[in-house]
């Protein structure tokens, strides 16, 4: 392999895992304000298989693809015009997103803002497995919510990669934080920060709790009307985030009805929101979970991982030493 080519992860087509497959391709070169990044390891989310099949942000996309939004690993090279980064400096991200970013790959370039410096306390795996989820974690509760100390929050799959983040934020923030999750990962969400605990296998939530400010849908309408049934559980006035599957007519028309809120939302590039993160999990407030790591060559064994649901927290591919 040359210095002008990379290993990635590439698909010519949508289908099942065993689309994916590692190639030598040509390794990306920075423009003006963009740095080369050298990827230590990418976090592999729902949204990656997804688009895979032919969902998710499939339709903006084009072959050969290759998949991947969360990265950490090294500024190698800086395009003209960088001033906040240099080579050498760890960094972690979500470039691009919802266009590809090519994360499953040994090098990706994006503007120098779309990155931050990595967590300082956090190796690259662990530093992989926090941009999209934390950012979609945080935005959701700090800039779409704008959720206040002393509210009643419930975040549906709270022990998933993007619920693990919820959680521990609309702790910081100051929130009673009720979570939705098997009987078995409820000890480790109250460590997190849960103050309630409702075991989905056994009880429906609606039946459980009432008088919620927000609720941050993972799920969506797709399994069980998740999303619908969330409705219940506000107050008047109270806000539905539903994240995976957006809002319809019908259920807009439903909040509309009831005197509460429904909004879809979509995650987006934020370096700011990445330092602040990275200063919290610095200081000890939030922690990083990560299940399983894969090699890069085993990236369809991660996306069958992911698929199957019940992760504890994030799964990671691992890229270079």
């Amino acid at each position: 392999m040359s210095e002008h080519t990379m290993r990635a992860v590439t698909q010519t087509e949508f289908g099942g895992p065993e689309v994916l497959t590692v190639e030598d391709v040509a390794r990306p070169e920075p423009l003006p304000t963009e740095v080369l990044v050298r990827v230590h390891a990418a976090g592999v989310n729902p949204v990656d298989w997804k688009t895979r099949e032919g969902q998710g942000m499939a339709g903006l996309q084009t072959f050969p693809l290759i998949l991947g939004w969360d990265v950490s690993g090294v500024v190698e090279e800086v395009g003209f015009g960088v001033t906040t980064l240099k080579p050498g400096d760890e960094v972690y991200g979500m470039p691009w997103f919802p266009r590809a970013a090519g994360g499953y790959a040994e090098y990706v370039t994006a503007p120098a803002r779309q990155w931050a410096r990595k967590p300082a306390t956090l190796d690259h795996v662990h530093a992989a497995a926090v941009p999209l989820a934390a950012l979609t974690a945080w935005q959701t509760l700090v800039d779409t919510a704008h959720v206040r100390a002393g509210q009643r929050v419930l975040i549906t799959a709270a022990a998933g990669g993007v619920g693990h983040f919820a959680v521990q934020f609309a702790r910081h923030l100051g929130a009673r934080v009720i979570a939705t999750a098997s009987a078995a990962r409820h000890p480790w969400l109250k460590e997190l920060g849960a103050d309630e605990t409702i075991d989905y296998t056994t009880t429906r939530f609606e039946d459980a709790v009432e008088d919620v400010d927000v609720v941050i849908d993972l799920v969506g309408d797709a399994h069980d009307e998740t999303s619908t049934r969330s409705l219940k559980v506000l107050r008047p006035g109270g806000l539905l985030v539903a994240v995976p599957s957006g809002v319809s007519p019908e259920l807009t028309r439903a909040a509309e009805a009831a005197g509460k809120r429904a909004t879809p939302y979509l995650v987006e590039p934020d370096s700011v929101a990445l330092t602040t993160i990275a200063g919290l999990i610095d200081a000890g407030e939030v922690t990083v979970e990560v299940e399983e790591t894969f090699p890069l060559e085993r990236a369809g064994a991660a996306h069958a991982r992911v698929e199957a649901g019940r992760t504890r927290g994030k799964i990671v591919l691992t890229v270079t030493g």
